[in-house]
C-alpha cells in the first residue's frame, strides 16, 4: 500500500447534475479542475456534499472513472465508497483502488441502527479482506446525525489494531472538536480532518491533518490562506460557511456555487434533496458577496 499524503484543504466536492438527474461528468470535473488550482490540496469526491447515496452502483463508479479518465491527480483525491450494502462497499472500494484514489472514505453501514461493534467490524474485515491485493488506504466517515452509527473512539482502536496501517485516518462531520482531538491519538499519525475550515489553525498546529469541508467548494482560496496562518482568511472562510447556518447545506453550497460560477446548472441536486430557496439564495449570495468585497477593499 502507497503512503497517503492527504492533507491541508480539502473541499467536499459537489457533484453537478445533468438534466436527467445524473452525474453531469463535463461540470463536476470542470469544478474539480477550479477547486484544485484555486486553494484546495485536495478532493472528497462523492461524499455527503457529492450526493453519492442518491447515486447507483454503475452511477458512483462511472462518475469515478471520469476522474481518472480525465487526467486529475489521483493522488489528491479520496472518494466515498460506504455503502448500505457491504457488496457495494466493495465494489466501490476495490473500484476506487483499481482507479489509483489515495483513499476510500467509509461511512457505516447506514439502514440498521444500534448495531453492536462487531457488526461494524465485520463490515470494516470484509472491505479490507476484498481489497487485500491493492491495499487502498481506508478513512472512516464520522457522521453519526447521518448515518446513525458513530465510528467511537474505542472502535477506531479495535479497528486499528485488527487492520493496522490499513486504516489511516477519519473525516469527522460530528462537530464535536472534543471527540475530533479523541481521535488522533487512535494511532500514531492518525489523520483526522474536521469537517470545517474553522479547524485549519489548530491542524497547522499539528492536531489535525486538515479540513475536509462543504463550504471549501466556494471559499477554497480563503481556506488556502488560512492553512497557511492567514487568520483573516481564516474570519472570511468562516463567515462564508456561516451563512449556511440553519439553512440546507448541501443545495445552499451548489446554488452558490451557481452563482460563483454563473452557470445555473450547478444549483440542481438529486432526490431526495430539494433546491434551495429564492429568498435563502438571495441571502447566501448577498452574504458571499460581502465578505468577497470586504477581502478586495
Amino acid at each position: 500500500m502507497s503512503n497517503t499524503a492527504l492533507r491541508g484543504v480539502i473541499a467536499a466536492i459537489a457533484t453537478a447534475i445533468d438534466a436527467q438527474g445524473a452525474p453531469d461528468h463535463a461540470r463536476s470535473l470542470k469544478l474539480a479542475r477550479h477547486l484544485l488550482a484555486h486553494g484546495c490540496d485536495g478532493l472528497n469526491v462523492l461524499g455527503t456534499t457529492g450526493e453519492a447515496t442518491s447515486f447507483s452502483l454503475a452511477e458512483r463508479q462511472a462518475l469515478m472513472s471520469a476522474y481518472r479518465a480525465a487526467g486529475l491527480p489521483m493522488e489528491r483525491l479520496m472518494v466515498g465508497t460506504g455503502a448500505a450494502a457491504v457488496a457495494d462497499a466493495i465494489a466501490l472500494t476495490r473500484h476506487a483502488a483499481e482507479l489509483g484514489f489515495a483513499g476510500a472514505l467509509i461511512v457505516p453501514p447506514f439502514y440498521y441502527k444500534a448495531v453492536p461493534d462487531d457488526g461494524l467490524v465485520s463490515y470494516v474485515d470484509a472491505i479490507v479482506q476484498a481489497t487485500a491485493e491493492n491495499p487502498i488506504p481506508i478513512y472512516l466517515y464520522h457522521f453519526p446525525a447521518m448515518s446513525g452509527l458513530p465510528w467511537h473512539v474505542a472502535l477506531m482502536h479495535r479497528l486499528v489494531a485488527a487492520f493496522g496501517k490499513r486504516i489511516v485516518g477519519m473525516k469527522d462531520s460530528s462537530g464535536d472538536m472534543d471527540y475530533a482531538r479523541a481521535a488522533t491519538k487512535v494511532a500514531p499519525g492518525f489523520a483526522v480532518f474536521p469537517s470545517t475550515e474553522a479547524a485549519l489553525l489548530e491542524a497547522r498546529d499539528g492536531t489535525f491533518a486538515g479540513c475536509i469541508s462543504a463550504t471549501a467548494n466556494c471559499n477554497a482560496d480563503l481556506c488556502a490562506r488560512a492553512w497557511q496562518g492567514d487568520r483573516g482568511a481564516l474570519e472570511q472562510a468562516v463567515a462564508i460557511r456561516k451563512l449556511f447556518d440553519g439553512k440546507p447545506l448541501v443545495s445552499g453550497v451548489k446554488a452558490l456555487l451557481a452563482h460563483i460560477h454563473g452557470d445555473p446548472a450547478l444549483a440542481r441536486v438529486k432526490p431526495p434533496l430539494a433546491p434551495f430557496s429564492a429568498a435563502d439564495r438571495a441571502a447566501v449570495v448577498a452574504g458571499h458577496d460581502a465578505v468577497r468585497a470586504k477581502r478586495v477593499a
